[in-house]
């Protein structure tokens, strides 16, 4: 498996991987019913090729010449810089949307978020964002996801970030983060997450039961702690 930075000639192929894969097999996404496999969805395309431009993403191809899917996308880590305000801006921005079931989804990730408020936690003043983390379902078991996010902390490291933070909506990211040393900060449990009536806004499917805000910290000499 070869392991590449993704520039802005991958940008096509990563969003068709992206369609192929985690669009429609994330667990918020799925509860929401936000797209079918093989579909796109333009406010999540929109959001996966900004965070693609902060030049911080990467993905594993099939390096094998006598592979049949030789040069094919195995896997992505889509990674972003977070600064104080952008979610808050996120949410405004938000609000405008048109589609409702991806209004569901980011109404609880962003202000999930905000309640958290890692900057001041922390005492950075950007964080570096793992924002999705998808393998092809024909490359799975071979550890292409905990590589994937070996290689993002590298890059943050190289970046002199200081702060890793994820959104783990499922039992197999949060397992991957967790065994990369990843921790919990925060979460929410979807039974829980109710409108006023008392249903389930996500009705998300076992095993996958909770959004676990998760942070790494590169440098606790310059942290604060609470």
């Amino acid at each position: 498996m070869e392991y590449k930075l993704i520039t802005a000639e991958h940008y096509e192929l990563v969003i068709e991987h992206l369609r192929g894969n985690f669009f429609a097999d994330e667990p918020l996404n799925r509860a929401a019913g936000l797209c079918q496999r093989g579909d796109g969805n333009t406010e999540l395309e929109y959001l996966s090729l900004a965070t693609l431009q902060d030049q911080l993403s990467v993905m594993a191809v099939d390096g094998r010449p006598d592979s049949a899917t030789y040069g094919q996308i195995a896997g992505v880590i889509l990674n972003g810089i977070l600064l104080p305000g952008d979610t808050e801006k996120a949410l405004d921005k938000l609000q405008l949307s048109e589609d409702s079931n991806y209004k569901k989804i980011f109404e609880l990730l962003y202000r999930h978020c905000l309640q958290s408020n890692l900057f001041a936690h922390y005492n950075v003043d950007r964080i570096f964002d793992v924002r999705i983390l998808s393998v092809d379902s024909r490359f799975r078991g071979q550890g292409i996801a905990k590589e994937l996010v070996r290689r993002a902390e590298h890059m943050a490291r190289k970046c002199n970030f200081k702060l890793l933070k994820a959104d783990a909506t499922g039992i197999f990211s949060q397992k991957i983060l967790f065994s990369s040393g990843f921790k919990p900060f925060s979460e929410q449990l979807y039974a829980k997450y109710t409108n006023d009536a008392g249903e389930i806004i996500l009705p998300v499917e076992a095993p996958h039961i909770k959004l676990q805000l998760l942070t790494k910290q590169l440098n606790d000499g310059n942290m604060k702690h609470q």
